[in-house]
C-alpha cells in the first residue's frame, strides 16, 4: 500500500513489468481544478502546494497539486501521455502543463485530434462526414437547446468549433425532467448529453473521446492504455482502457460507474487529481522507483 503525502491510502495496483503504457487523462475535474472544484477538505493551514496550470485574461484559472504537477513531469518521460479534454482547441491552448504539445491530444470531445499541437485534417474530415450522415444538424440542436422555448435554468450557450453545442446552467432549477427529456429527444437525432458542472453539453454521437484514442493506439501502438476521468463523456474511454481510474466525485460517481478494471480514488476534488497521477505510476516501474528515491 502506498500512501500520499496527504495521507491518503492508494489502492494496490500491479506494476507491468516493462510494457509500452499509454496515459489518457481528462482535464477539468480529473486532472486540473478551478477555485471552484477543488473540494479541500482541511484546514487553510495544511492545504498543499498548489501550481497554476490554466491562466485566462491574465488571472490563474485551474490548478493542480505540486505533488501532482511533479509526478506530471516525470510522467511525460516514461509513458505516452495522452491529454483528452472536451475543451476547444483554443481552450485547450490556455492550459499549460507537462506533456501539453508532445505527441497527441484529444480536444473538442474526439472531433480534434492534435499532434504536437498540430490539428490532424484527416481526421477532422472523418468525423465532419461521420457527423453529416448519421446526426441531425447542429442547428436543429442548437434550437433546441437555446432557442427561446428553453427553460429559465438555461443560462447561454455556444457552439463549440461546428461540432457541438452547450450551455450554462442554473443547476439547482434545472430539473431531472427537463434532463431526461432532453436526453430522449437527442439521443432520437444521434446525439449525446452530458451534465458537467455548470455546463449542459449536446454532442454529435460520432464525436467521441474513446474514438479518437483508438485511432491514437492504432497509430502508436502501446501494450497498455490506461484511462482517468469523470464525467459520462469519459465513460467510452474509460471501457476501452486496459486499466481505468476515476475520482470519487463528478457524473460518473454520481451513476456509480464501475468496471472490473477500474479504480476510484478515496479522495475528492484537486487530491483526487494527485491521486491519479500517482496510481498511473504505479503501473510504471521506472517512475514508481524514481518517486520513491
Amino acid at each position: 500500500m502506498t500512501t500520499l503525502a496527504s495521507g491518503i491510502d492508494l489502492p494496490e495496483s500491479p506494476t507491468i513489468g516493462n510494457a509500452s503504457v499509454m496515459v489518457a487523462c481528462d482535464l477539468d475535474r480529473t486532472l486540473i481544478y478551478s477555485a471552484n472544484s477543488m473540494a479541500l477538505q482541511c484546514a487553510d493551514s495544511s492545504a498543499p502546494s498548489l501550481v497554476v496550470a490554466e491562466v485566462y485574461e491574465g488571472a490563474p484559472l485551474s490548478f493542480m497539486t505540486r505533488a501532482a504537477w511533479n509526478v506530471l513531469e516525470r510522467l511525460v518521460h516514461h509513458a505516452v501521455f495522452v491529454p483528452v479534454t472536451t475543451r476547444t482547441v483554443q481552450q485547450f491552448r490556455r492550459v499549460n502543463i507537462p506533456g501539453r504539445d508532445r505527441g497527441y491530444a484529444v480536444t473538442t470531445n474526439g472531433a480534434v485530434l492534435l499532434h504536437d499541437g498540430v490539428p490532424d485534417p484527416a481526421w477532422s474530415k472523418f468525423i465532419h462526414d461521420s457527423v453529416e450522415a448519421n446526426c441531425a444538424p447542429l442547428q436543429e440542436v442548437h434550437e433546441r437547446l437555446l432557442g427561446p422555448a428553453r427553460p429559465p435554468a438555461i443560462l447561454r450557450g455556444r457552439v463549440a468549433e461546428d461540432t457541438f453545442v452547450y450551455s450554462i446552467v442554473n443547476r439547482e432549477e434545472l430539473s431531472a425532467d427537463y434532463l431526461e427529456e432532453l436526453r430522449e429527444w437527442c439521443q432520437e437525432r444521434g446525439w449525446t448529453t452530458s451534465l458537467q458542472g455548470r455546463k449542459l453539453y449536446c454532442v454529435p454521437s460520432p464525436v467521441t473521446k474513446e474514438a479518437a484514442l483508438a485511432e491514437i493506439r492504432r497509430r502508436q501502438p502501446v501494450d497498455v492504455l490506461l484511462a482517468a476521468g469523470d464525467s459520462r463523456l469519459d465513460a467510452g474511454m474509460l471501457r476501452l482502457a486496459d486499466v481505468a481510474t476515476r475520482p470519487a466525485h463528478g457524473e460518473l460517481h454520481q451513476d456509480g460507474f464501475q468496471r472490473a478494471n477500474l479504480s476510484v480514488t478515496s479522495a475528492t476534488g484537486i487530491m483526487a487529481g494527485e491521486e491519479i497521477l500517482h496510481f498511473a505510476a504505479a503501473h510504471l516501474p521506472a517512475l514508481q522507483r524514481a518517486l520513491e528515491n
